[in-house]
This record gives structure tokens, sequence and C-alpha cells, in this order.
């Protein structure tokens, strides 16, 4: 048996209304399968006892595999098609979730992060191509709208629905993959359903080499978003990796579902944001975005100087709405200068710098936390995500006066 359906004939696939919607619960889906290892993971220290540092090589290694296929893979479907590529992503996070029903121990966990960051790398290129490929003339942003609230708005359900079956259902290190294997099931059928949307053209085998190549002509306007990009992905990480346990150590917080609000703050606070701002000039959203990292990181630093729950809860709050303003202000510029042919590797192109900025700062305080413990750990990384919030806003600013 296959997990991929058979393809139906054209005239039986979705209608584009119907496929865009389907594309955005794949992406939903797949960023809420990312994010579930994160509450799980003081469940795993528990159980193999490892340290903070080997935690965030387990979070590394999925990036790493993440970009790794961002660069391979993060074109291809401007070659061979959108519906191949995402078939193969489907099939690799079902074989990624398999492997974690059976992890018994961390190599096994390690070798299904990197099955699973492939797929998720895989998949989240391609998928951004594809909405903005079937986005409604009549609705010309809302392509970018979506690539912006779903990963966010899916980080947020994957780390609260596996904080909840941890702390009250029965298996907890396996009845949340076999419910996303069974997601897994019903992605492949919507894949199978999906109209094409990306001509075949030649080069399939040569985008396969690795490079990140933006036009000349984007250049700029990509570079405008890398420091609002790196300070959001990299708060991101810290609360993906080391958020939970950092709850724990800092105010004695070891409920499995208080690991999954952790996440759930941020990137819940993201995705509601990102919605109330859909209207909001670029310019605004990008201030804002700037603005709530920085004041949000410190509120948070201040929390955690004071041991005020209450202080550092409110501060993941507004850092939240820092990190999904910026993530709605980057797709929505990325959606919108795009041409179709540059689509896919113009999506991996910024997607490896997002995701970079996701792991080496985590990695690198997975280290430190080993040396100085997490609470110093956490205010130090609290600190620098505040001042690069600061850099973006003032970058902003003066572009916005140099447009003026």
């Amino acid at each position: 048996m296959t997990l991929l359906a058979e393809a139906p004939p054209a005239t039986k696939r979705l209608t584009h209304p119907a496929a865009f919607a389907a594309v955005a619960a794949l992406l939903l889906t797949f960023a809420a399968a990312a994010a579930v290892p994160s509450p799980l993971y003081v469940v795993y220290q528990q159980l193999w006892g490892f340290s903070a540092a080997t935690l965030t090589v387990i979070f590394a290694v999925y990036v790493a595999a993440l970009i790794s296929a961002l660069l391979v893979l993060g074109a291809l479907s401007d070659h061979i098609g959108r519906r191949p590529v995402l078939a193969g992503a489907v099939a690799l996070e079902a074989a990624a979730l398999i492997l974690f029903v059976v992890a018994g121990d961390v190599t096994m966990l390690i070798v299904a992060r990197i099955v699973q960051g492939v797929a998720t790398g895989v998949a989240l290129s391609t998928l951004g191509a594809t909405l903005i490929d079937l986005n409604p003339r009549h609705a010309p942003g809302r392509a970018g709208l979506i690539s912006g609230i779903a990963p966010v708005a899916g980080l947020a359900v994957g780390a609260l629905g596996a904080g909840v079956l941890v702390e009250y259902a029965p298996f907890p290190t396996h009845l949340v993959y076999a419910l996303l294997l069974g997601g897994m099931v019903l992605a492949a059928v919507a894949v199978a359903l999906l109209p094409e949307t990306a001509a075949r053209r030649p080069g399939g085998a040569a985008s396969l080499v690795p490079k990140l190549g933006v036009p000349a002509r984007l250049r700029a306007d990509l570079l405008a978003l890398v420091p609002v990009i790196v300070a959001s992905w990299a708060l991101g990480g810290l609360y993906m990796s080391l958020g939970p346990s950092v709850a724990a150590d800092s105010f004695g917080l070891h409920d499995h579902l208080v690991g999954g609000l952790v996440v759930t703050l941020v990137c819940g606070a993201g995705a509601v944001a990102s919605f109330l701002m859909r209207r909001v000039p670029t310019a605004r959203v990008l201030a804002v975005a700037g603005a709530g990292l920085a004041s949000g990181s410190l509120i948070g630093v201040g929390g955690l100087l004071t041991d005020d729950l209450l202080l550092a809860a409110a501060g993941s709050v507004i850092s939240g709405i820092g990190f999904g303003a910026a993530s709605l202000a980057s797709f929505s510029t990325l959606a919108r200068i795009a041409a179709p042919h540059e689509r896919g590797e113009l999506m991996a192109v910024a997607l490896v710098v997002s995701y970079a900025a996701f792991s080496l700062p985590a990695v690198a305080a997975g280290v430190v936390a080993g040396r100085i413990g997490l609470h110093d750990t956490a205010l130090a990384y609290g600190g620098v995500v505040a001042a690069l919030g600061a850099l973006a806003l003032l970058i902003q600013a003066g572009l916005n006066r140099a447009k003026a």
C-alpha cells in the first residue's frame, strides 16, 4: 500500500478556491508537526537524561536538514511542477512521524528530526510558491497573508496540542505522532486532488546544485527584510528549543501543558497580530515588528530578572506580536515582488535566512547554558534579540525617510 493516492483526472481535481484552501491547510499542518517535539523535549530529557546542549543539537539537526533541503530542492518545483515535490514531502513527513513513534533513544530522535527537516524544507518553499500561483485575482495580497499567518499559527497549534496530549493523554511520546500520521494520509489525498500550477521547464537537474540566487532586481527588497527576519526567527528559535526548559528552570513550571503554552504565547500572539494587520501598509507592519521584538524581549528579560511570571508572559506576547508582524510583512513582500518562475527559489532563499537565524543562535545558547545556566543564557539571548529588533526598527525608519 502506498501513502500517496493515484492522481485523478484533471477534471476531478479541486477548483482553484478549494485548492488554495487545501494548500493553506497543508502549510498549517507541516508547521504544526514541526512544533510538536518542543513540549516533548523535557519528557525525552527525563527519559534519556541528556543535557541542554544535546537538546539544542536535536533542534539544530532538524534545521540543518531543512536548510539543506531548501538549498538543494527549493527551486525544483519551478521545473518539474508543484505536485510531485509536494507528494515527496508528504511521504517523507510520514516516514519521520513513524520514526518518532518507534524512537527509543537520542540517536533515533535525531534521525527522525533530520527526515522531518528535509520534508519541512521541501514543503514550505513549494507550498509558499503554490499559494502565490493560486492567489485569487480579487485578493492580490491573500497568498502573502496566508504564507505569513499559517506557519506561525501552525507552530502555536502544534505546540499547544502536543502539550495538552502529553499532560493529559496516554502514551505521551506516541499518540501525537500517530494523530499527525493520520493527518498526512489526508494531506496525500489533498495533494492528489490539487491542480498543477507550474508548467514543466528545463533545468530541473541543474536546480539541484546548491545555490542561493536572488535576481538583481529583487536583492534590495530582500536585504531590507533581513534584519527583521533574523530578529524574529532568532526569537522563535529560543522559544522552540529552550522555552519549556527555561520555564521549568526559572519559574519551576514543570507541567507539560505549560511547556506548550510557552511556545503558544509567542506564536499564537503572532498569528492573531498577522491577521489583524492584514490590511495595514507593509511599512507600518515592519515598524510594529521591530518595536514588538525590541520591547517584548526587554520586558521578558525584566520578568526573568524579577522572577515575575506575569511580566515574562507579557513580554512573550508582545514579542509574539513582533514575530507575527515580521512574518506577515516579509512573506507579503516576497509574494508581491516575485515573478512566477522566481517564486520557488526566492521563497527558498528567504527561508534559508529565516531558519539559519532560527537555529544557529539557539544552538549557541544551548552550549552556553551548559556553562552559565539556562536562566542567565535566556537573559543574554533576550538582550540580543531586543538589540536586533531595535536595529530593524531603525533601518525601517531610515528607509521610510528615504522614500518620503
